[in-house]
């Protein structure tokens, strides 16, 4: 028996692209990356929720977010998989994420605990789903535009996969 490769990058898998994505689900995608690609990359999340949320507010967001990353790192169905900081393709793991923080800032808490348990264990649904809510709804006092709203003069080259 052959062991596949493939099977372990699934998530992984271009499924779209940021440009596609509203505003809120957009920002979790990019925030969720920058927290993922190290601690310089984390100042520029705290330096967002700061400017957006002052100090206080800010930091408190950026405590929010840093649990809900942490709890979906240990206590993940498996490592989710993402893209770099700068592509614009959408991964099927970062699609769940940004679905999953959409779902939660509508206040639809049954969906946003169903799609809360295809990133971590079930017993974890109810807390992540409570992070997910706060930070979706702070995203939403961001006001944030939708990707293809904005324009796309500086972007990276694409990514080949």
């Amino acid at each position: 028996m052959t062991h596949d490769v493939s099977h372990a990058r699934r998530g992984g898998a271009p499924v779209g692209y940021i440009t596609e994505l509203g505003g809120i689900e957009a920002a979790s995608v990019l925030y969720l990356r920058l927290w993922s690609d190290g601690d310089e990359s984390r100042t520029c999340v705290s330096g967002d929720f700061e400017r957006c949320f002052g100090p206080a507010n800010g930091g408190r967001l950026l405590d929010t977010f840093g649990q809900l990353c942490g709890l979906c790192t240990r206590h993940g169905r498996r490592p989710l998989m993402l893209h770099a900081v700068g592509c614009q393709c959408l991964g099927g793991d970062e699609s769940c994420f940004a679905n999953f923080i959409a779902t939660a800032a509508e206040g639809d808490r049954d969906d946003a605990m169903l799609i809360a348990t295809l990133l971590v264990r079930p017993d974890m649904a109810p807390l992540v789903t409570a992070l997910a809510t706060d930070f979706g709804l702070a995203l939403r006092r961001m006001h944030l535009s939708a990707p293809h709203e904005v324009a796309q003069t500086d972007m990276q080259p694409p990514t080949f996969h």
